[in-house]
């Protein structure tokens, strides 16, 4: 059939007619709470959604105090208490209502963050810059081998996030040519790169290996989901034996199946920290699981996350070695951050911004 061209998507066209027919419930109840505004979010329920919503809230800087899911059925409802950076609950209307009608927005039928829009990562989507995947060994000073090669290349990096974890580097860096300030095309010159970075990456002798990838214009998937993604594959969550600093309080994660409900349960408690909550989800949907329902509560710098849980296909965690292993990503997941570095227009060399999170 000629209607049906190579980039119809029939699952993409059931999303857009699922959310066009049932669209997003949002209501904002800044009344009944002293010290924080409570946001609540109801929509079709689909894999990933709640994803979705929390990416939308740190979007919007929004912190989640406490939180509460609900998505059996064909229906999801979420209620988020959230404050801003302060701690302040919000108070100005009109600002009330922009993050309303963006929170609409977002999860509409259009909207950038549909998880068919995602399923792919390293697509083109415009000639501003490439963007540049790399995992490999940590050391200290690799940050500024990067650069000085880059550099040498005639390159500039717009941005970069890094983190670093177990003695394992990922990055994901958008740079431009130093002539044209846009992507670089000359696939000689790429390829240039990739050797050259590669080459640098390897590292010392306790090295598991490098890896990079790269790709012209901007990734659909958001960019610390893909740091989650790029570290779990480079397996950061593995065992070290060499020298690892210790860490003051690593986060209790623990995993026990409820049989009369087939659900499994996810514990947490760890120290709260921004961000929290994405990491967590992030890793549990990537791992396949679908959060039936959570109570989520961060008070007194502590955070208590409880997720009911089933894998895509259904079932609850019927071994040992997959409850240990959701266990592990996510005490990996929770500590990732804390080794964060952000780096915004590294031009010719010289760090305009960096923030160490």
């Amino acid at each position: 059939d000629e209607g049906y061209g190579p980039t119809w998507d029939s699952d993409d066209e059931y999303d857009n007619f699922i959310r066009k027919m049932n669209p997003p419930s949002i209501i904002i109840d800044n009344d009944s709470l002293v010290d924080a505004t409570i946001v609540k979010v109801g929509s079709a329920n689909e894999y990933g959604i709640l994803l979705e919503v929390i990416q939308v809230l740190m979007d919007l800087n929004l912190v989640i105090s406490k939180a509460y899911i609900t998505s059996d059925g064909g229906w999801f409802m979420d209620v988020f208490n959230v404050t801003d950076k302060e701690g302040m609950k919000l108070k100005d209307k009109a600002a009330i209502a922009e993050i309303e009608g963006y929170i609409r927005k977002s999860l509409g039928a259009d909207s950038r963050y549909m998880p068919a829009k995602r399923r792919s990562v390293g697509v083109a989507a415009s000639t501003d810059h490439n963007v540049i995947e790399l995992t490999g060994s940590d050391r200290p000073g690799l940050l500024s081998e990067v650069s000085a090669v880059l550099a040498s290349l005639k390159c500039n990096v717009v941005s970069a996030e890094i983190w670093t974890h177990n003695t394992r580097v990922a990055a994901v860096m958008r740079v431009t040519d130093e002539d044209t300030m846009l992507a670089v095309t000359d696939t000689v010159r790429l390829e240039m790169i990739k050797e050259r970075l590669s080459y640098l990456l390897r590292g010392n002798n306790l090295s598991r290996g490098a890896a990079m990838a790269e790709a012209s214009g901007t990734s659909a998937t958001n960019t610390e989901r893909r740091l989650h993604q790029m570290m779990l594959s480079d397996g950061d969550t593995e065992e070290f034996h060499g020298h690892v600093p210790a860490q003051p309080q690593r986060p209790n994660v623990t995993v026990r199946n409820w049989k009369d409900k087939d659900y499994s349960v996810v514990t947490i408690r760890c120290k709260d920290r921004p961000k929290l909550l994405f990491d967590t989800v992030c890793t549990l949907t990537d791992l396949r699981y679908v959060v039936y329902h959570a109570n989520i509560d961060a008070s007194n710098n502590q955070a208590y996350q409880e997720f009911y849980v089933r894998h895509v296909n259904g079932s609850p965690m019927n071994t040992e070695a997959e409850r240990l292993r959701v266990i592990q990503c996510l005490e990996s997941a929770i500590e990732r951050r804390v080794s964060e570095v952000t780096i915004h227009e590294l031009i010719k060399g010289n760090f305009a911004r960096i923030i160490f999170l």
